[in-house]
């Protein structure tokens, strides 16, 4: 029997977001999903798996709470950043009237997430250096409740201007939420718009544990906002959204302890990444390597060197953005270990007829 008439017509229609797991690949180095490339080492201290966990595990909302400068009214945690994105369509938009807005390139998730509610999905593209085009956003707010903003940006690496942020604070207030995705922001928190909730009531702000926390495989995140917007979203959110167990490590994530290790982490992914910077600017087949306040790399290569293919066929898995608006030929490099990316830079530099490495390979 075929059932794919019972389904949805927009779910039918809808194209899935192709994250670096369903992508797949074959190869010893993964520099294409952002994570952290060594497991930390946190070990369960729980024994009461026959109870369902907290709604909202106090030891997590005050330890991140504590971390992140806010009240712990102001957290709402979740199964990761990208449950947060949906919460927040779920809870404000209404389908079938509302919309949402974003500018590409940007993180693909925002629109999946809206499409699969049946929310229309408004694009405004970034101006060349991807920086935010304010004119073109208020032509478009018409029917606007939400507007995502990623900073640091994925794929960029940018931070937003903050001026201009404020600015489009002030152009939607009273009319759409702001939610400012910093999913990075762990390696550049100077940026972080945290302090700003207590001016913005309509800020929203996302966060996760899975980069500069190494706990990708966790799927714990955050939603800081002003606490009308966290008890709207406490009541959609699932009963029980965090398992004991994710519970139990991200609160030990957060302790002073693992607050020490984060740093540390957060210390050596930077220092990693502009070590790749320099190396990268050296090899022939780079066109041009982007500004990064991340965990990654976007990286305009020459064509004619199949950098991605090549790579590829050597164990070395990147993720190409070329169906990225504005992206042709860019490829995003997750900062590995300082090994790691000493491999990809030889690998590259053999693709170069007048180097030594050439010579030997």
């Amino acid at each position: 029997m075929n059932i794919r008439h019972l389904a949805r017509t927009n779910v039918l229609a809808l194209e899935p977001y192709q994250s670096a797991r369903r992508l797949g690949g074959k190869g010893d180095i993964w520099l294409n999903a952002n994570e952290y490339p060594l497991p930390p080492s946190y070990a369960l201290r729980g024994d009461k798996l026959n109870r369902y966990p907290s709604c909202q595990p106090p030891g997590v909302i005050n330890g991140y709470a504590a971390y992140a400068g806010v009240r712990p009214e102001q957290v709402l945690v979740c199964r990761g950043a990208d449950e947060g994105i949906e919460l927040v369509i779920r809870t404000f938009c209404e389908p079938g009237t509302d919309a949402i807005l974003f500018c590409p390139p940007t993180y693909g998730m925002y629109s999946v997430s809206a499409e699969t509610f049946g929310i229309t999905c408004r694009t405004v593209r970034t101006r060349q250096n991807w920086q935010l085009n304010l004119p073109e956003i208020r032509a478009q707010l018409d029917g606007v409740k939400l507007i995502y903003i990623c900073s640091p940006n994925n794929p960029t690496g940018n931070i937003i201007d903050p001026d201009a942020i404020r600015e489009l604070l002030e152009m939607i207030h009273g009319r759409a939420l702001l939610v400012v995705d910093e999913a990075y922001i762990d390696f550049y928190l100077q940026a972080s718009l945290t302090g700003w909730l207590a001016e913005y009531s309509h800020l929203v702000i996302l966060r996760t544990l899975s980069k500069a926390f190494a706990l990708a495989g966790l799927r714990c995140g955050f939603v800081l906002a002003n606490e009308e917007v966290v008890q709207l979203l406490l009541k959609v959110i699932t009963p029980y959204p965090l398992a004991l167990p994710v519970a139990d490590i991200a609160e030990q994530a957060l302790s002073v302890d693992g607050l020490r290790q984060t740093r540390a982490r957060v210390a050596e992914t930077n220092a990693n990444r502009e070590s790749l910077v320099r190396a990268l600017a050296a090899c022939l087949c780079v066109r041009e390597v982007y500004p990064s306040a991340s965990n990654y790399l976007l990286v305009w290569f020459d064509p004619a060197y199949q950098v991605f293919k090549t790579l590829c066929n050597r164990g070395i898995i990147l993720r190409d953005q070329s169906n990225q608006p504005g992206l042709a030929d860019c490829l995003r490099i997750t900062i590995g270990t300082q090994e790691e990316c000493q491999d990809v830079v030889a690998v590259l530099k053999a693709l170069n007829p007048f180097s030594s490495l050439s010579k030997e390979s």
